[in-house]
């Protein structure tokens, strides 16, 4: 048995583990705990029935898996070592004394951090992480490594740490609500932007930025941080001060007089210059890509480069980069094309969950005619700050969902509003799509961008984002 699995079996042989959420990175974790230990020593707990939970759950009661369900399921939670998936705040008063009682809380990304042997490479942040994350794996595999991606990106790795060595990566998203508690933080770290976000799950803005400053640990050798938000910048100096070595990016270049200005011996920047991203330390400075082989739109795009190309420097060179960035076209739902239709172009940008994720779309698509379809599911989020983009961009805007009240009141209320957009409201996601489509222009575009989560009427982005493209492309 690999060392990783017997360090795990060691964790929990003839011990009660208890796994809270049945879920997507949780059902893998199940399954493989089943094979270290004894069924009869698992407890599932959540909130949803075995029958609601569907065919594995059902497979696994039949092996002996206890299940603890209904909607008061935390009210007690037993066990001496207790995974929480991450939507579950780790300080419930059930989870507290538990710990209290000598229980070990802990989660799968927390124990692959801790047992894998590969390099491990993280991304956080407000904005950015999947597509920085994609790109940092595939940086890494076009230098020639093993790569082995997952986390928050929605593929759990812990039950294939025994397949991970030395000479492997392991690239990882990470949420805030991963990072709560993390007690052994990746080697390589990067935070790409802090804005609020999450706001109806953490208690404040300062919680959530603690967070998601825990991806940083005594044993991460670089942190990669975005120059142009104050937050990660006062951070990054913070880190830089300890001698580790940090890596300031802007899409100016501002993060330049980090390192000559500055007295910080180990950081470098990543900027751009006359259309070429080039990196430096001061003395030395080397391009890394130039800009017009990115085929992805927008500055924000940019940065999300630069962020993997900081977090991949010296194990990915810029050979790499460009073979790269001539072939990769984007992620799913993040400005995803879906199809043309009467000279209109359908765009998905159903990751959009905030303010700040809208206001990048609208920039990437800067000069277009836009009908752009915005709401849905509220997280205690500040709609001000997208008036003025929404002002500037677009044309007509529709709004539908839990936030539709409350994004029209944001526009309505900024002195800059003269009526443009054109505020129109859909009872419906479907009539949405109807109403965009008939209001929308040859050689414009109809930009789904919702800048809110999608829980009011989906089960996440990706199921809504789907169905955005399945109305799309059945449009006549």
């Amino acid at each position: 048995m690999p060392d990783c699995f017997e360090n795990l079996k060691n964790t929990i042989e003839n011990k009660r583990c208890a796994v809270l959420g049945l879920g997507v990175s949780n059902l893998p974790l199940v399954k493989l705990l089943i094979g270290l230990t004894k069924p009869e020593l698992l407890t599932v707990y959540d909130k949803k029935s075995v029958a609601e939970l569907g065919e594995a759950a059902e497979e696994l009661a039949a092996r002996g898996v206890r299940f603890v369900c209904g909607n008061d399921w935390q009210d007690k939670v037993e066990g001496d070592v207790i995974f929480r998936s991450p939507g579950i705040r780790p300080d419930l008063p059930s989870l507290a004394l538990a710990e209290e009682n000598g229980a070990q809380l802990t989660s799968e990304i927390e124990k692959l951090l801790e047992l894998t042997a590969a390099q491990t490479f993280a991304i956080t942040g407000s904005d950015g992480k999947t597509t920085s994350t994609t790109l940092c794996g595939k940086f890494l595999e076009a230098a020639g490594m093993r790569v082995f991606v997952g986390g928050n990106i929605g593929t759990p790795l812990l039950d294939k740490c025994a397949e991970m060595t030395e000479s492997d990566a392991c690239v990882l998203e990470l949420s805030s609500f991963q990072l709560m508690r993390l007690p052994h933080a990746p080697s390589f770290a990067a935070i790409t932007n802090v804005s609020p976000n999450h706001l109806n799950w953490h208690i404040d803005f300062d919680e959530y930025v603690e967070a998601k400053k825990n991806i940083v640990g005594k044993n991460t050798k670089r942190l990669v941080v975005n120059a142009d938000c104050e937050i990660t910048r006062d951070f990054g100096r913070e880190i830089a001060e300890s001698g580790r070595e940090v890596v300031f990016f802007s899409s100016s270049r501002s993060c330049y007089s980090e390192i000559v200005d500055g007295n910080y011996p180990s950081a470098k920047a990543i900027y751009r210059r006359d259309g070429v991203i080039c990196i430096s330390d001061g003395e030395s400075e080397t391009e890394l890509l130039e800009e017009k082989e990115i085929r992805l739109p927008g500055t924000h795009n940019i940065e999300n480069y630069m962020t993997a190309m900081a977090l991949t420097y010296g194990y990915a060179e810029p050979q790499d980069f460009l073979s790269v960035a001539r072939e990769f076209t984007g992620v799913e739902h993040r400005l995803e094309p879906v199809r043309t239709l009467d000279g209109v172009d359908y765009i998905n940008g159903s990751i959009d969950s905030s303010p700040t994720r809208t206001i990048a779309a609208l920039s990437a698509l800067r000069g277009r005619d836009i009908v752009v379809i915005c709401g849905g599911y509220d997280k205690n989020l500040d709609y001000a700050p997208l008036a003025p983009k929404l002002c500037e961009s677009a044309r007509v805007l529709v709004l539908t969902g839990a936030t539709a009240d409350k994004i029209e009141r944001a526009l309505r209320s900024y002195d800059g509003y003269s009526g443009s957009p054109e505020i129109i409201r859909a009872e419906s996601f479907e009539e949405s799509v109807t109403i965009a489509r008939e209001h929308a222009r040859e050689g414009g575009c109809v930009l789904l961008s919702p800048a809110s989560a999608s829980f009011d009427r989906f089960d996440n982005f990706a199921q809504r984002g789907r169905y955005f493209k399945k109305l799309v492309n059945e449009l006549k």
